[in-house]
């Protein structure tokens, strides 16, 4: 964040560029969702073919899946924590070329290890959906942002449902590498989409990038989804499982307190602890376990042979053509869920696409017995989780600050990658663990199947009903002023304009020149909703992104300061705008002795966890007063003149009491109410 002049950010724009329809920005970004999830699948129809290709073993070929994950579980926090500092469509750039080169490293390489390499490199697009996004709410006006963000979310399945059957065509008639260089060429002609038709948001926050916390993330992240991939094939009570989870939660141990200590944390964990956030992000978990079932599943229940029984032998490419009904329900779905968000509200759209998930997997629980039943559980399947995931985006977006969207939808993204990891997990558990055995050959038993989907059913219901305690958001984006005005005022702007101004500065003590960090900026506008809100960082610098011209209000609020509020006009006030505070909090309180006042008493306040301590002695009339520290449990010492007499007690604040009389030597202490 900086102080220096911010500018309408004319995110509808991008500034002096020539601005293009809507349309094909929401298609070019669309296009990309859709490359990174062909990305991610090409791979997964080959898995069995790679073994006797690279001649390596086939826990050596699940690499290619796992070294993706990893990569994509580091890259996608950091990518999209960037994309908010440095900005968006240049991170995504970044991003969209390291799919590039990992594409033509894989296919040109001819190895395993060049396999893995460009595999590897590909994990980088795993931000692309998320940036995407967050570009799609800077860029597009109100009314349109549901339908691309569902659009958006959706491309996610779209791309799956198509990479089985075009990953099997590619191959059988162009080669495996082909594979790879045509996902390649298909990204290079979205990157050049993006260069030409996507604009550059101004909504930035700068500042100094968390390099502690990524390290630190990295590797627990690393470390958990390594477990989690590997725990079927290396055993979940081996050295090295058990060893791997160990290593995750010290990491995680250390990065707790260490993003809490951050003006500019990597993730904002005091944001995530939001009840629309927390829940959003739980729920998330569970819809990524749901969905990835039914894409994990499927296919192989098809291509499972006769001989088992209930199998249906189909070909890899056939088996993946009975996947596109799903993608083309997705894209189907996509007006639905925003027609949803913009009548109720993205809470609803979260828990009705949620509940059509569950519903679909008791569909699917019996009907095992026919491809078209199979198929038509998988569409019902399909249109809940395009359903859902275009909630989680809006639900995300509406309760963080403006400036931070692309980092939490990242967030976001990650929690669904662990979610489909366990899955992955957890199937591979049950496919082994339910079995049976015709003519000496083992196959995967039917309830083995019903198994998965009760389970991933139950992971459903479960996400609809934490969706249910979900708040409902508030709409920050439509409450332009021009959108309230009343006959022969400012009449609304066009519906293509978005002339959004982003008003920075700094919280400031009484003195106006000591910055005062952590403390939260809530802006709103005249009618009281919240248009946005930022929270301080060690420097005191605070960004927040108003709908454009017209009166809002600035409320700032620090724990040991009392709250101010000023009202900004624009046009007419410039847009860095530094805010005081004009009254520090106190602790306060009379010490007495047999209901005299105590001069000269010794008053101690120690925080026992960090060892923080503030003394004051009290006046002639016993009165004490100490700044009022920061949030937690403190100890509270009183010591007479003579060191005869002392009392203590425990504290905590910040407590609606900031008066604490003392009495010492007989009754009890006293507490009343006086701010």
């Amino acid at each position: 964040m900086s102080n220096a002049p911010s500018e309408r950010t004319g995110t509808g724009n991008g500034g002096s560029r020539r601005k293009f329809p809507d349309w094909v920005v929401i298609a070019t970004l669309g296009c990309g969702g859709i490359a990174v999830s062909l990305e991610k699948t090409a791979v997964v129809p080959l898995l069995p073919e790679y073994p006797r290709i690279f001649g390596v073993t086939s826990d050596d070929v699940s690499w290619l899946v796992t070294v993706t994950l990893l990569t994509a579980a580091v890259a996608t926090p950091i990518v999209s924590k960037l994309a908010d500092m440095f900005g968006k469509k240049r991170m995504l750039l970044i991003a969209m070329a390291m799919m590039v080169v990992g594409a033509f490293t894989a296919s040109v390489g001819g190895t395993f290890f060049w396999a893995l390499v460009g595999r590897a490199l590909q994990g980088f697009a795993g931000a692309v959906i998320p940036v995407g996004i967050s570009i799609l709410r800077d860029a597009l006006p109100q009314q349109k942002i549901a339908g691309a963000v569902s659009l958006m979310s959706a491309s996610f399945g779209i791309g799956s449902a198509l990479g089985l059957p075009l990953s099997g065509f590619i191959y059988e008639n162009l080669g495996w590498q082909a594979t790879f260089w045509v996902v390649g060429l298909i990204a290079v002609v979205i990157f050049a989409a993006v260069v030409v038709f996507v604009p550059e948001s101004r909504v930035r926050t700068p500042g100094r990038f968390d390099y502690e916390g990524a390290l630190l993330l990295s590797g627990a992240m690393t470390a958990l989804l390594l477990a989690i991939s590997k725990g079927g094939v290396w055993g979940w009570t081996s050295d090295a499982i058990l060893g791997l989870f160990a290593a995750a939660a010290v990491l995680l141990a250390f990065w707790f307190p260490l993003e809490l200590r951050k003006g500019q944390p990597l993730v904002d964990l005091r944001t995530s602890a939001r009840r629309p956030v927390l829940l959003t992000n739980a729920a998330t978990v569970l819809v990524g376990f749901s969905m990835y079932a039914n894409m994990l599943v499927t296919t192989q229940q098809l291509q499972l042979s006769k001989e088992s029984g209930f199998g249906f032998g189909l070909s890899v490419l056939v088996a993946g053509l009975t996947m596109i009904p799903a993608g083309l329900a997705m894209v189907a779905a996509a007006p639905l869920s925003a027609f949803v968000t913009n009548t109720f509200g993205a809470k609803s759209t979260m828990v009705l696409g949620c509940a059509v998930m569950a519903a679909g997997y008791m569909s699917r629980v019996v009907l095992v017995h026919t491809v078209t039943g199979i198929i038509i559980g998988a569409v019902i399947i399909s249109v809940g989780t395009a359903v859902a995931m275009a909630a989680m985006p809006t639900l995300i977006m509406s309760n963080v600050p403006l400036t931070d969207t692309a980092a939490a939808n990242g967030v976001n993204t990650l929690l669904r990658s662990v979610g489909t990891s366990t899955c992955s997990a957890a199937v591979a558990t049950i496919l082994v663990s339910i079995t049976i055995r015709v003519d000496g050959t083992v196959f995967p038993g039917v309830d083995a199947f019903r198994a998965i989907f009760a389970m991933a059913g139950c992971a459903a219901l479960l996400a609809t009903g934490i969706s249910c305690f979900i708040p409902r958001s508030v709409r920050r984006e439509a409450t332009h002023p021009a959108l309230h005005a009343e006959p022969g005022q400012v009449q609304p702007p066009p519906v293509d304009a978005k002339q959004e101004i982003m008003v920075t500065g700094t919280l400031l003590a009484d003195d106006g020149r000591t910055p005062v960090p952590g403390g939260v900026v809530l802006a709103t506008d005249r009618r009281g909703q919240q248009v946005d809100w930022d929270r301080a960082d060690d420097r005191g610098r605070y960004a927040v992104v108003l709908p454009g011209d017209g009166q809002y209000l600035l409320i700032a609020t620090q724990h040991q300061w009392r709250p101010v509020s000023e009202t900004l006009t624009f046009p007419g006030v410039p847009h860095s705008h530094d805010i005081r505070f004009k009254a520090r909090l106190t602790l306060t309180g009379k010490i007495t002795h047999d209901n005299r006042p105590v001069d000269g008493a010794l008053v101690v306040l120690v925080r026992p966890s960090e060892g923080e301590t503030v003394a004051v002695h009290s006046d002639n009339a016993g009165n004490y007063e100490l700044p009022l520290p920061r949030p937690g449990t403190y100890i509270l010492t009183v010591v007479e003149p003579d060191g005869a007499t002392s009392h203590t007690r425990r504290v905590i604040l910040p407590a609606p009491n900031t008066l604490i009389d003392v009495e010492l030597g007989t009754a009890p202490p006293t507490t009343g109410l006086r701010i």
